[in-house]
């Protein structure tokens, strides 16, 4: 099959489509014809740094979508040809390639009207926004979020989902970008890079706060974002952890949601492993009866993912880039 290489850890710019053997599957995996796979800037932060489990040369890619090609003698509920839609396992060969192997339990199956570009776009944003924002926020109709970063991957989808949940949402995004998150759903935009989100949200909720935030930006954003915080607000954050001690308070409390969707493939929680292959249902239900919009902004050929990586890096992409053959 074809796939596309990483040679070493550092070398993610430089990937080239190379002839591989297909990879064997196990009893309980499903073997999947690629068709589509989404990029995430997890991509090119492992493919700089490596992974102890990998043996190079490694092939990258995360969200993946596809048909059954073939399945383990003890899969039960899926078929040859089943349109597909998967997570993979980051310790694992991924989905730049012809062929990639999942676990069945964490495999959902692609609604007859759902692409698989709009399905491949959803594994690693779309699942980590609805765990962010519906198994650790656990957010209710009537309360209002701050969602940073609303014009990219997790806080697109993010901000659908807490629009439909009933959520008054502030996102932070660059100026140009106010239109696209608006009409996701946000009711404030926040130009991050000429205001400062805090007073802008503590000026439109008359000094009080948001119930909750989603911080996808770092370590200092998600410290920064707590001064946001109405009594008793929540906190989920993805790209470092705030500065919890310095912050916990008995005048103001908080809570504090760490969300790390990739590492439950590598633990030995299987119903948390078969939790995302559910996420992965819902979320294609919504696609499918146009709850939710996949706002694939990129489609591209896989010879050229290493470019759209490169974009990624950037952090001035708008929506998902998806790679095709």
């Amino acid at each position: 099959m074809k796939a596309l290489l990483l040679e070493k850890a550092g070398q993610w710019k430089d990937m080239k489509i190379q002839e591989v053997d297909i990879p064997a599957y196990g009893k309980d995996e499903v073997l999947v014809r690629v068709k589509a796979a989404g990029l995430n800037p997890v991509d090119y932060k492992t493919g700089e740094n490596g992974n102890p489990a990998w043996e190079f040369p490694h092939v990258l890619g995360l969200d993946v979508a596809g048909t059954i090609e073939a399945v383990g003698e003890e899969v039960e509920g899926f078929s040859e040809e089943d349109h597909v839609v998967f997570l993979n396992n980051m310790a694992e060969w991924g989905g730049f390639a012809e062929f990639a192997v999942a676990k069945a339990h964490t495999v959902s199956k692609i609604p007859y009207n759902v692409v698989f570009e709009d399905a491949a776009s959803l594994p690693v944003a779309g699942y980590t926004a609805y765990q962010a924002i519906f198994e650790k926020l656990r957010v209710r109709a009537g309360k209002s979020i701050l969602i940073h970063a609303g014009a990219g991957g997790v806080g697109g989808f993010a901000i659908q989902l807490a629009k439909n949940a009933g959520l008054k949402v502030f996102t932070t995004a660059s100026a140009e970008n106010h239109d696209y998150v608006k009409e996701l759903g946000a009711d404030v935009a926040i130009d991050y890079t000429k205001e400062s989100f805090v007073e802008k949200v503590l000026e439109e909720t008359s000094g009080i706060g948001v119930d909750y935030v989603l911080d996808t930006a770092g370590r200092d954003n998600a410290t920064a974002s707590l001064d946001v915080l109405t009594y008793n607000g929540e906190i989920a954050f993805i790209a470092g952890q705030p500065k919890i001690d310095d912050s916990i308070t008995f005048a103001h409390p908080k809570s504090f949601h760490h969300v790390a969707l990739g590492s439950v493939l590598q633990s030995k929680n299987m119903d948390a492993q078969r939790r995302i292959a559910e996420i992965g249902t819902e979320m294609l239900g919504m696609l499918s009866n146009g709850k939710l919009k996949a706002r694939v902004s990129q489609k591209i050929p896989m010879v050229d993912v290493s470019k759209g990586l490169e974009q990624l890096s950037t952090r001035k992409v708008k929506g998902k880039i998806v790679a095709v053959w």
